[in-house]
């Protein structure tokens, strides 16, 4: 046999071992890639949902004041769990009290110039906040046995009515739970005259003299932001909220 036809030989021999071995690992190599694309896949969505679809808000005093302010007329706002947007209107407005004539001046000439799609992002943002904290509320309030819906009710009140003075004045109120109670049910019981007094577009103040109209003010408006089921929750926590307040 000659050099050339050996040479032949050995590479159809190499051929069809390459062959045979393709077959054997091709499977294998398919899980592989498999594998390796599905882990891809999912670093590209955790990136995407973290970096794209989701921003986390900006730290409240390291940050630049257009950052921090420009984040509540973000949807991302809305995202984020009650008690961290709770949070973040606090340090909010602990910056804005604690901040030099400058930096005020900068942040009521952003606010001000706050038009358009933000504007109405940022309105949307805060409706969707209050009827959140309107449907935990709700639903809490359902699952409580119905002897200890009106402790409940009470306690409830008193524990926005106090997050309220919070973000208002930047310090804890010290005045008494039965208090806070009493003033809320004599204006409950002076009924809804001055309702008529307050512009139908501004929202009133989280406060025992405007606890009862604060949420007037959001049942009117809460459809606009909420699910039929939250709707009707809703709806008939309040009702009960004003019964025991006789408003």
């Amino acid at each position: 046999m000659s050099i050339l036809e050996n040479i032949t030989d050995f590479r159809d021999q190499l051929d069809e071992r390459l062959a045979s071995l393709w077959e054997e690992k091709r499977a294998q190599l398919g899980k592989v890639a498999g594998g390796v694309a599905l882990a891809a896949l999912l670093g590209y969505g955790v990136y995407w949902w973290v970096e794209v679809r989701f921003r986390p808000p900006p730290s409240i005093f390291d940050s630049p004041v257009d950052d921090v302010l420009g984040y509540f007329a973000l949807d991302d706002f809305s995202q984020l769990p009650v008690e961290e947007r709770i949070r973040f209107l606090m340090e909010l407005a602990d910056r804005f009290r604690a901040g030099d004539q400058a930096e005020s001046a900068l942040m009521a000439a952003f606010l001000a110039g706050l038009s358009g799609p933000a504007r109405e992002q940022a309105t949307q943002n805060a409706r969707v906040l209050a009827k959140d904290i309107l449907a935990q509320g709700a639903a809490d309030y359902f699952k409580v046995p119905e002897k200890e819906r009106g402790k409940y009710i009470d306690e409830w009140m008193v524990k926005w009515l106090k997050t309220g003075e919070r973000i208002a004045t930047g310090k804890d109120s010290e005045k008494p739970d039965d208090e806070r109670l009493a003033d809320i049910r004599r204006e409950g019981e002076r009924g809804r005259e001055r309702a008529a007094e307050r512009p139908s577009d501004r929202m009133p103040s989280l406060t025992e003299d405007g606890a009862m109209r604060f949420l007037d003010f959001w049942e009117s408006d809460v459809e606009k932001a909420s699910t039929p089921v939250e709707q009707g929750q809703i709806v008939r926590f309040l009702g009960d909220v004003r019964k025991r307040f006789g408003g």
